[in-house]
């Protein structure tokens, strides 16, 4: 690994020395993305306008828009991975503002979210042009946009998109800190959704299945392949803890390789019997796509063994890892392309007619919820459960380097882990899941579990405490680690912010209020990604307020027992007003979305949604006793941590402090006496 001494020299040799820019290998790299999605495009246009019995735009949208859209996804994942290096592969300085590496990807992210802003405004009239058979030049015009964009599902998404990347580009150009660059790279992650959210995977059958898999699979491919150009960018330029990069990003490849692998398995499955894998259009860009991931993966598997290696004996040895990563990027930008042209070729249609469920949700519900049904109809999250296997598995992790190394860990904090875990797994993905997106009373059910009892249970489970203790530190002179940036997050400002007693207990159960009663639940209600968003919004405010309230981790804001049983009781209130609230509705949330499911045993929605109500009122009593139960424990730690404190104290100065109370008494009774006498 490189000293210091040695970056330093690194960073003044870059910055002195002349570089070949990488700027061309990424216009390369966007060109050739671009007309292998046009080629594949090309292969089944006239199949695609058949099926949508739209009249053929022309060769400047046909062409042009699948071309735009490569060459804007290549910009988006060199930002996506320039964010990634300067968060986490290279070191920022000491005081926490971006060293000359980190700056110099956050700049090149900025450039690059603008052309990925730009070509999503392109793409808007380009994507109407397409939905409505008119020529480009007739849908660009101002009126037509206007006029449009409300009514083609996709042209409205690439507004949010190029909203979202102008956001991005503009809060690159002012970002000086490192705590800047996690949050960048969210939101670079984040303007990957709403195309995620829109196209095959989000209507038919199984869409559920098919938007989950296609949302791992695009945020996997996004870190890898641009984690990839900005390791290739780093190293050409001669950047400092080159090695350092190489390792890390290593690691994050072999895991979005596998994310990349399962997911797009699953996609395809969702979309392509096995049948029509060989025999049609989009059964062969499957298979291509298939060929294409096996040799990035070999390939980086290449890298591993050549490039780290080389690397370790010599950080300024580059010259493997320039060589493999370049024909990486160049594989990876026809793969992109790939994927593009396989997005727009339709699927073989169904079988059969879907029913009105499948249609909504993508599944049948034929039989009402029942405790049977709970139990055995299982439809796995692809998001949250994944999240609850992930999160036991990493726990156990944690656990085995503590024992390894002879520490002791409280079975208790284990227990309230893994059933925290269960719980998850439970109310996303057994019947409770699949039931909660048809049924009001069931969402609710679903609602109280992951706000109330999942984060109470995952607080209590100890996480941060036991990351610290198990991850080891990067020393004084090291790159900053996983350990490192977790102290970083815990001690920032928004942390400081969002750990207020007051703050915490506002978005806890404030978002009650705004969801159901602000009108929010009712115009989302037949939205997947609004439901996913729902699920994410319970479990964060439910574990920031618990974290606050009982948290046995360490919090920036430490608070007396007193006070969090005051926030506690503060907050019974506004869970007791809220239950009654939705037991006193008399119109119903949602009911033109439950209505359009045509579910014959859900008619009396109305007392469905009393009866999710006095569920909100009453399950709030189950964690409030875990929440008690809590508190009492560390009360009484609390004050048998101060008397063994006072009693060491003791025994070091031989009760120095009791001979002075008693020497106290003793001078106030002589003077009673004297004043008797």
């Amino acid at each position: 690994m490189a000293t210091p001494a040695t970056a330093s020299a690194e960073v003044q040799q870059s910055s002195t020395s002349a570089r070949t820019p990488s700027t061309a290998l990424f216009v390369v790299a966007g060109l050739v993305s671009a007309m292998v999605a046009a080629i594949v495009v090309g292969l089944s246009a006239a199949e695609a306008l058949v099926l949508l019995g739209i009249p053929d735009p022309g060769p400047v949208t046909t062409y042009g828009l699948p071309a735009v859209r490569a060459a804007g996804e290549i910009a988006a994942v060199v930002a996506i991975g320039s964010f990634l290096l300067a968060a986490f592969f290279v070191p920022p300085q000491k005081s926490g503002v971006l060293d000359v590496d980190g700056y110099r990807a956050v700049r090149t992210a900025s450039y690059a979210a603008m052309v990925w802003a730009a070509c999503a405004l392109v793409l808007v009239p380009l994507t109407l042009s397409e939905a409505s058979g008119q020529p480009f030049t007739e849908a660009m015009k101002p009126q037509n946009v206007l006029n449009s964009i409300d009514q083609v599902e996709l042209a409205g998404a690439w507004r949010w998109t190029a909203i979202i990347a102008v956001v991005l580009a503009l809060l690159a150009r002012f970002a000086l800190r490192w705590w800047w660059t996690p949050v960048l790279l969210v939101i670079g992650l984040g303007s990957l959704m709403p195309l995620a959210l829109t196209g095959h995977s989000s209507s038919g059958g199984a869409h559920d299945i098919a938007t989950n898999s296609l949302v791992l699979h695009l945020v996997a491919a996004s870190l890898w392949a641009g984690g990839l150009f900005a390791l290739l960018a780093h190293a050409r330029r001669r950047g400092a803890f080159t090695d350092v990069a190489a390792r890390r990003f290593s690691t994050v490849a072999g895991v979005c390789f596998a994310v990349m692998a399962v997911s797009g398995i699953v996609n395809a499955l969702v979309r392509l019997p096995l049948s029509d894998l060989f025999t049609t259009t989009y059964g062969q860009l499957v298979v291509a796509k298939t060929v294409a991931l096996v040799l990035l993966g070999l390939l980086g598997w290449a890298q591993r063994r050549s490039s780290l290696p080389a690397l370790a004996a010599d950080p300024t040895s580059r010259s493997a890892l320039i060589r493999f990563a370049g024909a990486e990027v160049m594989l990876f930008a026809a793969t992109i392309g790939l994927a593009v042209g396989l997005g727009r070729t339709p699927p073989p249609p169904p079988t059969s007619v879907p029913s009105v469920p499948e249609v909504e949700l993508g599944y049948n519900l034929p039989d009402p919820p029942s405790f049977g049904a709970f139990v055995t109809e299982w439809r796995f999250d692809l998001i949250f459960g994944t999240a609850a296997i992930l999160l036991a598995g990493l726990y156990l992790v944690g656990l085995r380097k503590l024992r390894r190394r002879g520490d002791t860990w409280p079975v208790g904090r284990t227990i309230a882990w893994m059933s925290g875990c269960v719980v998850l797994l439970i109310a996303t993905s057994s019947g409770v899941g699949k039931y909660s997106s048809a049924v009001f009373s069931v969402h609710m059910g679903a609602h109280m579990a992951l706000s109330m009892l999942v984060p109470v249970l995952l607080v209590l489970g100890a996480p941060v405490t036991l990351a610290l203790r198990s991850l080891e530190p990067a020393g004084k002179d090291g790159v900053p680690g996983l350990r490192e940036w977790l102290l970083t997050a815990l001690h920032s400002p928004l942390s400081r912010f969002l750990t207020h007693p007051i703050v915490a207990a506002v978005l806890f159960v404030g978002g009650f209020y705004a969801l159901y009663l602000g009108g929010i639940f009712d115009a989302v209600a037949d939205n997947h990604a609004a439901h996913v968003l729902m699920n994410l919004h319970f479990l964060v405010t439910g574990y920031l307020f618990y974290w606050v309230a009982i948290g046995v981790d360490p919090s920036p804001r430490p608070l007396q027992p007193v006070t969090k049983l005051a926030m506690v009781f503060g907050s019974l209130p506004f869970h007791a007003f809220f239950g009654i609230a939705l037991m006193s509705m008399g119109t119903v949330m949602g009911e033109s979305y439950y209505r359009s499911l045509g579910l014959g045993w859900n008619h009396d929605l109305i007392g469905d949604q009393q009866l999710g109500g006095s569920i909100a009122w009453a399950t709030g009593e189950i964690p409030l006793v875990l929440v008690m139960l809590a508190l009492l424990i560390q009360w009484s730690r609390s004050d048998d941590r101060t008397a063994r404190r006072v009693d060491r104290a003791a025994d070091r100065d031989d009760d120095a402090e009791l001979a002075a109370h008693n020497a106290m008494f003793a001078e106030l009774a002589r003077r009673d006496r004297e004043r008797g006498e």
